[in-house]
């Protein structure tokens, strides 16, 4: 297996796909682009033409010349794997931009779902995020209640971000082609969340079980709390909800009411 392959690396070759990304990311001069996955540079020299600084991370390092071959005094290229590179630290050296940071790229899907987790985690750091990504991650993000996509990923972004899904690609439009279709979502922070969480992580666990097994109903996985055998029941009757109800029925503010009548037990 090639190094290119092994990271996963579908470069964009699409031009008139690469000007519609760049319209959705939507680079200004007062802003900073922290590019992830920064390839041979298709989105970053376009990105630097038009935001006021771009930081373009890139793990494979056969491809940083590509990105310092031109000289441009706005992009400082980083030879780093995203997944350790220390982002407060890096965004905190860039005051000029605070609260103007924005987080983009064409993401290998290997590493698509940490990512998005820990921008979730440090989400202080962005103001929005435009990521190509696998289209079933970007179905789940963007699902809404009542439909099979649903999932606790889908509740902790919406919570956060008002969630966007703009057009998929073909794997035409990638060298070499992947062998899934991508989609360009775009994650802008709300400037309030949708509602207030206490304990995000115990919060992001209590998701993962209401879940747990997609024919289950939510009642019986609730059963698996470490709660009185009444306590399910008697939450699911306060919120007008029966029994054979399944988790993906509920909506963001059930779960979030949910939460709020169990956790303290």
């Amino acid at each position: 297996m090639s190094r290119r392959k092994a990271l996963g690396q579908h470069f964009l070759v699409n031009a008139s796909l690469i000007r519609k990304i760049i319209a959705v990311i939507s680079p200004r001069p007062d802003e900073l682009v922290l590019e992830i996955g920064a390839g041979k540079g298709a989105l970053t020299f376009p990105l630097s033409e038009r935001a006021g600084k771009v930081i373009a991370v890139e793990k494979d390092k056969a491809l940083i010349p590509f990105l310092v071959g031109e000289k441009r005094d706005n992009l400082i290229v980083l030879e780093q794997d995203v997944l350790r590179l220390k982002l407060r630290d890096l965004l905190d050296r860039e005051k000029s931009f605070l609260g103007k940071v924005k987080i983009a790229g064409n993401l290998p899907y290997s590493i698509s779902t940490p990512l998005l987790f820990r921008i979730l985690k440090e989400r202080d750091l962005f103001s929005a995020g435009v990521f190509l990504l696998q289209k079933e991650v970007a179905e789940r993000i963007a699902a809404r209640p009542g439909t099979k996509d649903f999932a606790p990923l889908s509740i902790l972004f919406q919570i956060y971000f008002e969630v966007r899904r703009h057009f998929d690609v073909a794997p035409g439009s990638f060298a070499p082609p992947p062998r899934v279709t991508s989609t360009l979502i775009s994650l802008t922070k709300r400037e309030r969340p949708l509602h207030e969480i206490r304990d995000e992580k115990r919060f992001g666990d209590f998701l993962r079980l209401c879940f747990a097994g997609r024919r289950k109903t939510l009642f019986n996985n609730l059963k698996r709390l470490p709660l009185p055998a009444d306590a399910g029941r008697k939450a699911l009757e306060r919120l007008g909800l029966p029994e054979t109800i399944r988790a993906e029925q509920l909506t963001i503010a059930n779960f979030v009411r949910l939460y709020d009548l169990l956790s303290p037990l």
